[in-house]
């Protein structure tokens, strides 16, 4: 095993040793390192001394831990190293001390910076309550990797018969597997413990400059009522066309601007919105444009191609994404809730007003889904074989008509 002795003038030497080997060996290794003789050594483990006829093994040494070595050669060097030596439970016995010796050592902090950057950091820092918190952390994280060793090992020689032994040896076999594809994506595949920028570009609505969200995965185009009138839109609402968007969360619809123009590029087009009441997203370019416009998401140029290619325009980096846009957790559940709404109950024939009053998303939806018609529709296609919930779906899908949704299903 691999482990690092501090000695008495701040070096710090790396040592392959055998855990069975004696602490006397280990001093005799590292008289040859250091030029001070085996008596004049004293070994520090976690703030206790080392007898040299113990085994690094049963004192608990293991890889990669710190040992302290200092010399006995005066009461002030024992008092200097005293100001270096850890507690049981990994903390400086001086912090201050600990910290102002390591700082002086160009060579030490170097070394550190290479092979735990994050201690490095916390020495070079003002905060002692933190670095005292690092080094128990560091403590804590060795008596847990030998406590899994011990497990391990105790296993090896359990009971073959012993059910519950054998379940932790299975326990065991999967945690290392996961352990190995973890390791495994973190070589070939980094990149995918990256949070993922969602694909925004900038739009001009009626004139105004924005930053749309391009949303391949939401039925309709939405935009917030803030941004509408900001945009000089919000006069053209027709509230007629109210509801109420279910996803994740809920959110109002207020109403449907018909028409405005949007440019992309250099290029106009026309565009219909649903507006509704949701102040953590402005304007979102869902796939009924996406479908109208012709356009595609082109990910190998990172652009969103228009009009079958008559424009393109780069998707923005994060740097050009304005940081409220990226608080993901609230966004995502206003885009869930608009994507929701783009069910064929939400279509223009289901929000037509009827009579002398206007007639709500909701309420269009719930009359597509209750009473005997409906009922009927669905006792008559599970006949046919299908489950109850399959027909259900497909008779949401299409507004309640019962033979596209038959043939939808016998197309499944």
């Amino acid at each position: 095993m691999r482990i690092t002795v501090m000695t008495p003038d701040e070096q710090i030497l790396t040592l392959e040793i055998d855990g069975d080997e004696s602490v006397e060996n280990l001093k005799a290794l590292l008289e040859v390192e250091t030029q001070v003789s085996l008596q004049s050594q004293q070994l520090l483990y976690n703030g206790k001394e080392m007898r040299n006829s113990e085994k690094l093994s049963v004192l608990g040494v293991n890889e990669g831990d710190l040992v302290m070595m200092v010399s006995n050669s005066s009461s002030t060097t024992s008092g200097s190293s005293n100001d270096l030596s850890l507690n049981p439970d990994g903390s400086a016995v001086n912090p201050a001390a600990f910290q102002q010796q390591l700082r002086r050592d160009s060579n030490t902090m170097s070394q550190l910076f290479q092979a735990d950057p994050e201690l490095a950091q916390v020495i070079l820092g003002n905060d002692l309550n933190r670095l005292q918190d690092l080094l128990r952390n560091r403590q804590l994280q060795r008596a847990q990797s030998r406590r899994q060793k011990d497990e391990e090992l105790a296993l090896l020689y359990a009971d073959p018969f012993d059910v519950e032994a054998q379940k932790k040896i299975e326990a065991a076999i999967r945690q290392k597997g996961i352990d190995d594809n973890w390791e495994a994506a973190l070589e070939h595949n980094p990149e995918g413990f990256a949070r993922v920028v969602m694909l925004y570009v900038d739009m001009e609505v009626n004139g105004v400059p924005l930053k749309a969200f391009v949303d391949s995965g939401a039925q309709s185009t939405i935009i917030s009522k803030s941004c509408a009138e900001r945009c000089g839109l919000l006069r053209l609402l027709d509230q007629r066309y109210k509801g109420i968007a279910h996803g994740v969360g809920q959110t109002e619809i207020l109403g449907r601007i018909h028409v405005a123009p949007i440019k992309i590029g250099t290029i106009f087009y026309p565009c219909s919105f649903m507006v509704l009441d949701a102040p953590n997203m402005e304007f979102l370019f869902g796939l009924d444009m996406l479908r109208k416009h012709q356009c595609s998401i082109d990910l190998k140029e990172n652009v969103l191609r228009v009009g079958g290619g008559e424009v393109s325009v780069p998707f923005l980096q994060e740097k050009d994404i304005p940081q409220h846009f990226l608080d993901e957790g609230r966004f995502l559940k206003e885009a869930s809730s608009s994507a929701a709404q783009a069910t064929p109950g939400s279509k223009e024939k289901s929000h037509a007003p009827t009579g002398g009053g206007a007639q709500s998303s909701g309420a269009a939806r719930g009359g597509v889904t209750q009473g005997p018609d409906f009922e009927a529709k669905v006792a008559k296609l599970v006949e046919l074989g299908f489950g109850r919930e399959a027909v259900i779906q497909a008779l949401k899908f299409f507004d309640g008509n019962e033979e596209q949704a038959a043939g939808y299903l016998f197309g499944g």
